[in-house]
């Protein structure tokens, strides 16, 4: 499970930003996980109290938000989602796109108390 490795990276991140801000306490980190992100939502939230254990972030509530994974067909240019798709264009059949999105892992907010 690389998660947690992943989570504690986020984590760095978050108090360096914090610290060079002034804020002092933190509420809620709000993460952005693609569909096709190689970090699973479920497994963040499971080792994100131990990643924020001794941490700034201790105590903090995470809220993770999950990005479709869109494409563009190449042949129509239809926007449409991968995942359940089997990779082909619902409107022409063609296989041939360009991906949109959904392999993110963003930090997206850090609300503060």
């Amino acid at each position: 499970m690389h998660e947690l490795g992943v989570v504690i990276e986020i984590v760095k991140t978050v108090e360096a930003f914090v610290a060079s801000n002034g804020v002092t306490r933190i509420d809620t980190l709000v993460l952005q996980i693609g569909e096709l992100s190689s970090a699973v939502p479920k497994y963040v939230e499971a080792c994100y109290p131990a990643a924020v254990e001794g941490t700034l972030l201790e105590g903090t509530k995470l809220k993770i938000e999950i990005l479709p994974a869109n494409a563009i067909c190449a042949r129509c240019r239809k926007v449409f989602g991968l995942v359940g798709s089997g990779g082909e264009c619902p409107r022409c059949g063609s296989e041939e796109y360009e991906a949109l999105g959904g392999r993110e892992l963003k930090i997206k907010e850090i609300v503060a108390r």
